[in-house]
């Protein structure tokens, strides 16, 4: 089956994608099981995406990265979560953040923080969820006070990308209390995770993504120069705003690549098995479902699809991104329940794929912003 073809890919991604199945062919499919049964972090695989050319994607040529645009990462998402979403979660936090960087950094920021994990030799991550707040951007109680010429930082930080593993995380805090401008109340920072005062342990036991790690980050009087502010102070939150966006359009593709697995699974189970006398896949009601499954994948590519080039051309890029993250992330839900329903009771077996699919649909509906705040956005910002 080729659920993931070309049509709906702009022809200049189409030498990313099929590298990038290839790569996902070769060096993630194999290992999968495995990394979930473990919830090793992949350093081998890493490594080999990385002499591929699969990691630091989004940082620009200039810096020694691969300067793929949102479409080409949109292409690589989808072949890569197909293979198993927790190893491609771990290609793509590589270089988590290391973009607002680049678009607000100073250059010698640039030199020195993005050059290296472009070029393999460090890690990175974003620092934004806290134990008590996820999705309210204006709601994070993280604060830098400025001492001199340091910023301290205090506060936790969790469900971080690389928290452990990174040599620098990009962090947002909050360095203002002005009642009336909640949203310019916050900053971005790099905050370099040997830093006195950083202190991260990894989250044990997710249910899925489990070949990725995130982490608790406690920052206790963690200081770090003045000019590891990122940008102005106070623009913080439209730095994120602006970042969110375009990955929210990769996200749709983290279910999209999920959704076409848990078809791809379905389709092979039902054929082979047989019941009452024939194979299971000549009852109508299998049939339907499946059918169905197709009808979601479809509709939620081709939906993520026009969002990625709404948002790459800045055409309400938050309204077009909401819609494609939402969409494509709930249709990987519902292809996943039904193929757990056609797979019966074997669907609950570890051994069996679906039961990972299954698993890990249920991370991509919350991060980048859970759904029922995306539905907030879709709302507010709807073309009415």
């Amino acid at each position: 089956m080729d659920l993931l073809s070309e049509k709906l890919v702009p022809e200049h991604a189409h030498e990313v994608k099929e590298e990038a199945r290839e790569f996902a062919a070769e060096h993630i499919e194999p290992v999968a099981g495995e990394y979930y049964a473990s919830g090793e972090y992949p350093w081998d695989v890493l490594e080999a995406a990385r002499e591929a050319g699969l990691v630091a994607q989004d940082i620009g040529e200039e810096w020694g990265g691969s300067g793929y645009d949102l479409q080409q990462m949109l292409a690589m998402a989808e072949e890569l979560y197909k293979a198993d979403a927790g190893i491609a979660l771990t290609i793509q936090l590589a270089s988590f953040g290391a973009e607002i960087v680049e678009d607000h950094g100073a250059d010698w920021q640039k030199e020195e923080f993005l050059e290296p994990v472009a070029a393999g030799d460090q890690l990175t991550g974003l620092a934004v969820s806290e134990p008590e707040t996820g999705s309210d951007l204006a709601g994070m109680t993280t604060a830098a006070e400025k001492d001199g010429d340091e910023w301290v930082l205090n506060g936790e930080k969790y469900w971080i990308g690389n928290g452990v593993e990174a040599d620098w995380v990009t962090l947002y805090a909050k360095t203002g209390d002005d009642p009336n401008d909640r949203y310019g109340n916050y900053s971005m920072f790099i905050v370099p995770t040997d830093a006195d005062g950083y202190h991260a342990e990894h989250i044990p036991e997710k249910m899925g993504f489990r070949a990725s790690k995130q982490a608790h980050i406690v920052l206790d009087d963690c200081r770090i120069p003045e000019e590891n502010l990122i940008g102005v102070e106070g623009a913080g939150f439209y730095m994120l705003a602006e970042f969110f966006n375009h990955g929210r359009v990769v996200v749709g593709g983290h279910g999209i690549g999920l959704a076409a697995a848990a078809i791809e699974e379905a389709w092979e189970f039902v054929h082979d098995r047989e019941a009452f006398g024939k194979t299971v896949d000549e009852f109508q009601a299998v049939q339907h479902k499946l059918a169905d499954m197709q009808l979601g994948l479809q509709s939620a590519r081709a939906l993520t699809w026009h969002a990625a080039e709404r948002v790459a051309n800045q055409e309400n890029a938050g309204y077009w991104a909401a819609l494609a993250k939402t969409n494509a992330t709930e249709a990987a839900m519902d292809c996943a329940e039904k193929g757990m329903q056609l797979h019966g009771g074997r669907s609950v077996l570890t051994e069996n794929r679906i039961s990972r699919v299954y698993r890990d649909v249920r991370i991509p509906v919350i991060y980048e912003g859970a759904n029922d705040i995306q539905r907030n956005l879709i709302y507010n910002q709807a073309p009415m």
